[in-house]
Order: C-alpha cells, then structure tokens, then sequence
C-alpha cells in the first residue's frame, strides 16, 4: 500500500469516529512512523510502506480512532518552538498557554533590565514543564523554579528540561506548600486546574478520557486553586512582582475578583489568539 492509499484509507477511518482534521491527524502518525517530515510525505505519495510499517500505522490510527491523544500517541508536543516528551500523566501543552508563556518571560527580561539582581520565578503545577522550560530558555540569567503534586509529571518535567539543557529547580508537592517557606518570586506564574467539575464530562474524548483528571479538576465551579493561589500568593511575591495565571474562558471575571478580595491589583484581562479571555495579571496592593 502507498503512502498516498494509506492516508486516503486512514483519513477516512477517523472521519467516522468523529476524529476533528482527520487527514492531518494521518499525516502526522505517518510521519512519525516513516520518521520524517510531514510535508515530505506529498513528495512520496507512490512510496510503498513495508509490511512492518503499515502494521505501525494501522496500530496508531486505531488508537487515535479510539481517541487517544495525537500528543500521547506520538510522545511530543510542540509548545513555543519547542518539542516536548509528553504522556497520560500530564495535560497536553496547549497553544492559548503559549501567550502566558511569552507574556512572562517579556515581563522577566524587563525587569532583569530593571535590577542588578537575577529574577526568581516559580511555575505552580508545572505538569510537563512547558511553562517553566519556556522561561528558562527565553530568560536564562532567571531562577527558574516549579512545582507539581504528580511525581510522575516532575519526572517528565526534569527529562524535558535535560533535553533543553534549562536550569530548573523541581519541587515535589501542593503549589506553594512544595516551597521552602522562606521563598520570594519575581514572577508567580500557574496554568492551574480551572475545569468545573460537572463540566469535565462535557469535554472532547480525548480531554475527558485521556487527560489527567486533576490538571483539569478546579471544583464545583472550577475556581478552588484561585482562591488558594490568591490567599496565599501574597507571602511568596516580591514587591513589584507580578502573578500571572491561565483562565478559563468561561466566566473570567469570576477568578478576577477572588484576587482583588485579596488585596490584589488586577490588570484589564488579556485575550488569547482567539480574542478569548485568558491570562490574569496580578500585583499587590502596597502595604
């Protein structure tokens, strides 16, 4: 079988289970397989697979048939021009996460420029360690710390950032309960849990089936680690630092003033690519 008849057969195969850019889904499981690039495919569509590989490929497309992750199935993602080892135990970096990424890692160059000392960041439930990775990379005279509850994330965060060659402090435990208590930040940065309990049901297979249930869970009405982040953010900041989180689109205002009924400063909301309300920015009120 071609190239060419395997993404034609393939394509078709995922349609039916409901799979979102069914070709593309293909192409990408065939060239990694074929271990090359995507666009290479549609110069050798009259290649012939060998039997070893076309089991390879009808095996992934079975499993992206069942809804598993793209991400998952071929160990990668792509978050900020970076690829990144991915699996079950942590979400899939998502490209709305990318702006919060470039949005702090401009606002630790600024303030680098600012003072003679290095700036410290933590990133809250680092998961992959996409956040913290990007910061790491982007500002590397930064103190680049993060956290997360999952050992078994850390353990993928710590590899990701090997690979990037990013100095990063890992600490195992519950966002700021996992810092020495005596730990100051220029930058508090968190993509945290946000999902509604009930709402988790309603999202995509891949999301609801495949994703780690308590990356997505943020309680009742998905704003339980707001509300810890704000009480206890405080006693970690330094005066003219900045907290910047991921919100959920669906009612961001609701996160907005939990902050600001902590005596938090809350800049105007900013969108993400698709105009959506997406990133909170925080500083203290002086004294």
């Amino acid at each position: 079988m071609t190239i060419l008849e395997v993404i034609q057969r393939s394509t078709d195969f995922l349609a039916q289970k409901g799979v979102s850019s069914p070709r593309l889904q293909v192409e990408h499981l065939l060239a990694h397989v074929l271990q090359m690039p995507r666009m290479k495919l549609y110069l050798n569509f009259e290649r012939a697979l060998t039997p070893e590989q076309l089991d390879s490929v009808r095996a992934l497309v079975r499993r992206r048939g069942r809804r598993e992750p793209l991400q998952y199935i071929v160990g990668s993602a792509a978050f900020c021009s970076l690829e990144l080892a991915v699996n079950p135990e942590v979400l899939v970096p998502r490209p709305e996460t990318e702006l919060l990424a470039e949005r702090a890692w401009k606002f630790l160059k600024e303030s680098s420029a600012l003072n003679s000392a290095p700036p410290a960041a933590v990133d809250l439930g680092t998961g992959s360690g996409c956040l913290a990775i990007a910061l790491a990379v982007n500002v590397p005279q930064a103190a680049i710390h993060a956290t997360d509850a999952s050992a078994g994330a850390l353990a993928l965060a710590r590899e990701n950032a090997a690979q990037h060659h990013a100095d990063i402090q890992f600490h195992h435990g519950d966002l700021f309960a996992a810092l020495p208590p005596s730990s100051c930040f220029r930058l508090i940065v968190s993509n945290p849990p946000y999902i509604p309990t009930a709402r988790i049901e309603t999202l995509e297979p891949e999301v609801r089936n495949h994703e780690p249930r308590q990356a997505l869970d943020g309680g009742a009405d998905g704003l339980d680690f707001y509300r810890r982040i704000a009480a206890e953010g405080g006693a970690f900041l330094e005066p003219g630092g900045r907290l910047m989180l991921e919100l959920d689109d669906e009612g961001p205002e609701a996160a907005a003033e939990i902050f600001r009924q902590q005596n938090w400063i809350v800049e105007p909301i900013e969108c993400d690519y698709n105009e959506r309300s997406r990133i909170l920015i925080a500083r203290l009120r002086p004294g």
